[in-house]
């Protein structure tokens, strides 16, 4: 299971699970404001409003990044399950689903899942970006 870090601006909490990250760098591209892998902190959810916050962490291909509104305490959830084959990379389950791993214990995701499609991934079922040193191709 991951470790969760959390940073807030008091209206929106982002949650960060590093080992589900694949580095896509599309949230500091898309929020430089926020998203700072150079520095530490590395969030910093001061830098944008909640709403262009959440609008980006929603683009997260991982489900590495989510949210969760401060006065609800609830974490954001999409209504449908979608399953997206990305070009030349992970399986992205966009929605809530459970996985089942081999030793029997399971793992609810309720937001963005990518999984392994190129076999090279050290954190599967999860993709963690190898597909790009490997050359997977499909």
């Amino acid at each position: 299971m991951s470790k969760e870090h959390t940073y807030t601006n008091g209206e929106v909490t982002i949650v960060w699970k590093a080992d589900l990250c694949i580095h896509s760098k599309k949230c500091w591209i898309g929020l430089g404001e926020v998203f700072k892998p150079g520095q530490r902190p590395w969030i910093d959810p001061s830098g944008a409003s909640t709403e262009r916050i959440i609008a980006q962490v929603t683009t997260c291909p991982s489900g590495a990044l989510s949210y969760r509104l401060n006065d609800s305490g609830t974490a954001a959830a999409q209504a449908s399950t979608e399953v997206e084959v990305t070009a030349n990379g992970p399986l992205l389950i966009k929605g809530g689903c459970l996985v089942k791993h081999p030793d029997g214990h399971t793992e609810a995701r309720e937001t963005v899942s990518a999984f392994c499609r190129c076999g090279a991934s050290a954190n599967k079922p999860y993709c963690d970006g190898s597909h790009r040193k490997s050359g997977f191709v499909g």
